[in-house]
């Protein structure tokens, strides 16, 4: 199953200049432990945020660009060639960003969404999740603490 897993503000917010605005260890540590042994799907700017590739997973990147071949990267041109990369893997997942995730909309089966329950200045969104075509099938709420600067909770959505 397709799955698009993400971290977002109240009113869709991803991030802001190529950044996430928000710090959440324990989300951090859901999204590897999700993703560890998978075929990860991102656009270029979203790739070239990490300073190397995550360890123990494929990194299939769309880019348009015809020229661009990163050390630890698989580049296509599209989704539907990143799903033929991924598709012996049972869950690839697409990690954004936000016109990734627009892409991704039409071919996932499964959303793991953290959603922080906070608005943010960002200029990067997640898509709208419409209530008629995915169905929100489980909610782990988690509050601030000292390691956390915001409440948020783990959400998964499953096409209907």
């Amino acid at each position: 199953m397709i799955t698009i897993i993400a971290a977002a503000g109240i009113n869709n917010e991803l991030g802001k200049d190529n950044d996430l605005v928000w710090h959440l260890p324990d989300d951090f540590k859901r999204f590897k432990k999700l993703t560890t042994g998978h075929h990860i799907i991102m656009g270029r700017k979203t790739f070239e945020t990490f300073p190397k590739p995550l360890p123990n997973r494929i990194h299939i990147v769309i880019t348009r660009n015809k020229n661009y071949h990163p050390e630890g990267a698989i580049v296509v041109h599209s989704m539907e060639e990143a799903l033929v990369i991924a598709k012996e893997d049972e869950q690839p997942f697409i990690i954004g960003g936000g016109e990734i995730y627009k892409l991704g909309m039409d071919v996932a089966g499964k959303i793991e969404l953290t959603l922080v329950n906070n608005t943010f200045e960002a200029d990067t969104f997640f898509p709208e999740i419409p209530s008629e075509e995915w169905e929100l099938v489980s909610e782990e709420q988690h509050c601030q603490d000292e390691k956390h600067q915001f409440d948020f909770s783990y959400q998964t959505f499953l096409r209907k």
